[in-house]
């Protein structure tokens, strides 16, 4: 388990991740991880994921081409 302290950068909080996790994470400079929640309340941090990129993608794909179904939908 790692303790990582909340720090003020800018007029924003952030973590700093030790360079062990950032090389276990498959994550440089500029990279992204995904912050999510788990269903029994717990967090996950993890670095790229080819799948959940693809379903990101796919769903925009789908809100592009259905967005007034969608807005429609949204009112109910």
């Amino acid at each position: 388990m790692l303790e990582l302290k909340v720090r003020k950068i800018g007029n924003s909080l952030g973590l700093v991740l030790p360079k062990e996790s950032l090389a276990r994470l498959k994550v440089k400079e500029g990279g992204v991880l995904y912050f999510t929640e788990a269903q029994d309340g717990s967090y996950r941090l993890t670095g790229y994921n080819e799948n959940f990129s693809r379903q990101v993608s796919e769903a925009e794909k789908i809100m592009r081409q259905d967005k007034d179904l969608l807005r429609e939908l949204s009112k109910r």
